[in-house]
């Protein structure tokens, strides 16, 4: 069993791949050290044969034939492996080549020629016919036997180098193996009890060193990620279960009241309004959380295209000026002299603008103004809420982005917690940021959206 899972991790197949390809190699140097020993000795014999008939050639023929006859005794039987003194008809006249050599011809070039003794197996030779003046032909022969000894110690030496060579990286390839199956094992068991329940447990990660480690880390962070999105989801229920408790309730008391009552049509009519201002602030509330999940999930990219915020800014000012002064607030906007643009879904940007030009004007006292502001720096697009109001205290600042926050300044104010979460979910989706601080004299809060360099639309993206 462990050797099947062994034989089935990636760490081993690697080795054998290395191991194919190692041989592959050796086989190929191997080649090409024997192809390049072949053509070197070829040369060389071809060298010698030449340079030793030419020698003898100058010889006279007395000379010559009591140099063949002896040279068996001299230096040329170091150099020259068989040699041969015929006449015109191929009769031998001297020399240890009993028989004219078959398929030789004197034509002054070396060839190949496999010899048939007597006695014995036949083996090759190098031999070069040479026609002499006096009608002789010179037959000098060279032997294959040191190239066959070098090839024979060169096969010696590749199978002593290889067969370790082997073995040590096989044993190697399953050591290694061996340590990743383990880790793999001890991931396998970590997840195991992820699936059981355990979502606090982690894949052994270390210092991420290497492949599987950074993997592990990448793993861990997604499970980081979606224990947050977990607790994020319990948290969100219980925020619903406790904002429409209060409204649902109210409703339940105020029409067993009527009907327990026996009121009269007035007050019926009016506990029945009442009735259904509550159930719109839980229809508002469930509407504004499908709103933020629909954006969260990005489905609404395909509209995007490019947005003139000047004009975007003039529309919220022109919708919300009339609703600022009825309040006895000023609702201002600051335009740039130049078009300011960014890429993104208008409709989704009047939303956001129009959250927290709302939020401004809820949260800013009579005689108190909102002041909405565009400007570029860097390529860059900002768009900014500033408003006179309450404020939000630093430790608040992040809170307040966060689904159902409400400070204990906006206890008193109407509303589900919601706005600025959907202002959130807007810019993330524009993968703009939101800061809060706050207003320029110290007074009030100023949001600030910061939008990133305006780029050309996708290919492919419908505008």
């Amino acid at each position: 069993m462990f050797l099947t899972e062994l034989f089935r991790t990636a760490t081993f197949r690697i080795t054998l791949m290395a191991l194919a390809a190692m041989a592959g190699v050796m086989v190929m140097q191997f080649g090409l050290v024997y192809a390049q020993m072949e053509a070197v000795e070829s040369r060389r014999s071809t060298e010698l044969l030449e340079g030793e008939a030419e020698l003898l050639a100058q010889m006279s023929p007395e000379h010559l034939e009591y140099v063949i006859r002896r040279r068996a005794t001299g230096d040329l039987r170091l150099i020259i492996s068989s040699a041969g003194l015929f006449d015109a008809g191929h009769a031998l006249i001297a020399g240890d080549l009993h028989s004219w050599p078959h398929g030789l011809i004197a034509d002054g070039k070396p060839h190949n020629i496999e010899i048939y003794p007597e006695e014995g197996a036949p083996y090759p030779l190098r031999l070069l016919a040479v026609s002499l003046p006096n009608g002789t032909i010179l037959v000098l022969g060279r032997s294959f036997h040191l190239l066959a000894e070098q090839k024979l110690m060169l096969r010696h030496a590749m199978l002593v180098a290889a067969v370790p060579t082997f073995l040590f990286a096989l044993f190697l390839g399953i050591i290694l193996s061996h340590r990743a199956l383990s880790r793999v094992k001890e991931m396998h068991e970590a997840i195991d009890r992820i699936m059981g329940g355990d979502i606090h447990e982690r894949l052994p990660a270390a210092r991420e060193r290497d492949d599987l480690e950074r993997l592990a880390g990448s793993v861990n962070r997604m499970l980081d990620r979606l224990e947050r999105l977990m607790d994020g989801m319990r948290e969100v229920g219980n925020d619903i279960a406790h904002d429409l408790r209060t409204p649902l309730s109210r409703v339940r008391a105020r029409l067993e009241r009527a009907v327990s009552a026996g009121l009269g049509p007035d007050e019926l009519e009016a506990a029945m309004s009442r009735a259904v201002d509550d159930l719109d602030q839980c229809l508002g509330t469930i509407t504004a959380l499908l709103r933020i999940a629909e954006l969260e999930n990005s489905r609404r990219k395909a509209g995007f295209g490019q947005v003139a915020l000047r004009d975007l800014v003039a529309d919220v000012s022109d919708l919300y000026e009339p609703i600022a002064e009825m309040e006895n607030k000023r609702l201002m906007a600051v335009k740039p002299l130049a078009p300011v643009q960014v890429f993104g879904d208008r409709h989704l940007l009047v939303e956001l603008l129009a959250n927290l030009v709302d939020n401004g004007i809820k949260f800013t006292p009579e005689g108190g103004s909102i002041m909405l502001g565009v400007t570029e720096q860097g390529g860059k697009a900002e768009l900014s809420v500033t408003d006179t109001g309450t404020g939000i205290a630093p430790e608040e600042r992040q809170a307040v982005l966060s689904r159902f926050y409400r400070s204990d300044k906006s206890r008193h104010v109407p509303g589900s917690g919601l706005g600025l979460s959907l202002v959130c979910a807007i810019a993330h989706l524009h993968e703009a940021e939101v800061h809060v601080q706050s207003g320029p004299d110290g007074r009030g809060t100023c949001f600030r959206i910061c939008f990133p360099p305006l780029r050309e639309r996708p290919e492919g993206m419908a505008s």
